[in-house]
């Protein structure tokens, strides 16, 4: 079987490497751009898209859409590939949920990526503002689809059912990258128990559940194509993998940039595996074609 250039260890330059032509990210611009950038700071709304800063903002605004973040811009925790900011988060806003909704209808969506920071400060994690969230944009947009990027609520049972109760969907939660990396990466996250959010997801009812991955952090691709493994086995049904950026000289170096061809040949690997749908690419994120994935 053809292989591309193995990721292993021995291939990591350590040294600051230069962005290649395919990464390259368009200005802003654009009267759908302006009109979704006008809404969300008119309503006072977060989006993953500029906390995170997403490379496929333009794209997605410049289409009418965009990925609210809920429950503050303040996240407990301190992933070393995130660049929303960590802290004290401001106290919890019972009219969010209000506020999301009618934006939603204002903006004209038919289907909705909801996201949030961690909220390990709250005994709910914050799973009561997300249940009440998705029930006041089902409420106010009848018809409407929507897909949810959750936190791992710690494993927590009663928090992960609050989700499952309101049925999204489509329901995400990123692995993000390798066991081995897990720790140097994620933090305060563990490996196992997204795995297990994962498939507590599933058995719980929800018809589509999503992981993603991002590549080019030093992951050798036989430890990929274990947590492709690791992903069936909880019975994830979408799968999106993405070139990792660093967004800040504060967060991890990028080990090397996988090339557009890598991209396509891992997804063809991903869908042998059995995955329902595969999102490969450089500029692929978690939200990127979300529409796509309501298969």
């Amino acid at each position: 079987m053809f292989m591309f250039a193995r990721m292993s260890e021995t291939t990591v330059n350590k040294s600051r490497i230069s962005k290649p032509e395919w990464l390259k990210i368009k200005l802003p611009s654009g009267k759908e751009f302006s009109e979704v950038k006008q809404n969300v700071e008119q309503h006072k709304l977060h989006t993953i898209c500029e906390s995170g800063k997403c490379p496929n903002q333009t794209e997605c605004w410049g289409a009418g859409t965009a990925t609210l973040m809920i429950l503050g811009n303040t996240c407990t925790r301190s992933c070393m590939f995130c660049s929303v900011e960590t802290g004290n988060p401001e106290v919890v806003d019972i009219t969010e949920p209000i506020r999301v909704a009618e934006s939603v209808k204002l903006m004209g969506l038919k289907h909705v990526v909801i996201t949030s920071v961690d909220r390990d400060d709250l005994l709910d994690g914050g799973s009561k503002i997300w249940a009440a969230t998705i029930r006041a944009i089902r409420r106010h947009n009848p018809g409407v689809t929507l897909e949810t990027l959750i936190p791992d609520f710690k494993g927590i049972a009663e928090n992960i059912q609050r989700i499952i109760d309101v049925k999204p969907e489509v329901v995400s939660h990123n692995l993000e990258t390798v066991k081995r990396l897990t720790r140097e990466v994620r933090v305060q996250a563990k490996y196992e128990r997204s795995l297990e959010v994962l498939l507590h997801l599933k058995v719980g009812g929800i018809e589509r559940t999503k992981s993603g991955i991002m590549l080019g952090l030093g992951e050798t691709e036989e430890e990929l194509f274990e947590a492709f493994d690791d992903l069936r086995n909880s019975k994830v049904d979408i799968l999106t993998l993405g070139q990792y950026l660093q967004p800040t000289r504060k967060h991890l170096e990028v080990a090397r940039y996988v090339t557009p061809e890598e991209f396509k040949f891992y997804k063809e690997v991903a869908l042998s595996k059995g995955f329902r749908y595969v999102e490969s690419g450089p500029m692929v994120r978690s939200s990127y074609h979300a529409e796509k994935h309501l298969i």
